[in-house]
């Protein structure tokens, strides 16, 4: 397994400690960690799954819009940031695997080392009261 730079370690440990759900990717849009909270909120253990590619994670869980239609890739804040390596926001809704539908909100970030190299990006996610 190739070495992680030390902002990525660091980000993995802070979404390790925190109790909202948090995926991290790579500068590819490979996922490299998702948390608990991800894990109890999607259906799916991280140690089940390990890393995957953009293709698979932002399709897995069946991501919709209000109207039922489902949102392509580059619709999802998270691959969002990846191409602009900026903040972005959005909600939408997904499938827990074998579970219910949830609306959830998402904010997602640039992960920057220094001097100002991008190395990933983080989204933090939360059920909305919306059902």
């Amino acid at each position: 397994m190739p070495s992680k730079e030390i902002e990525i370690i660091l980000s993995r440990q802070l979404a390790d400690c925190l109790s909202v759900p948090i995926f991290i990717v790579d500068t590819s849009g490979n996922l490299i960690f998702y948390n608990e909270p991800a894990e109890e909120l999607l259906g799916l253990k991280f140690d089940e799954t390990g890393g995957m590619p953009v293709s698979e994670w932002s399709t897995i869980f069946k991501p919709q819009d209000d109207h039922g239609k489902f949102l392509p890739p580059q619709d999802l804040p998270l691959v969002e940031t990846l191409s602009r390596q900026l903040p972005a926001h959005g909600a939408f809704w997904i499938n827990k695997l074998n579970g219910p539908m949830y609306k959830i909100s998402v904010t997602s970030f640039p992960i920057m080392g220094r001097p100002n190299r991008f190395l990933g990006a983080m989204a933090i996610f939360w059920k909305t009261l919306e059902k």
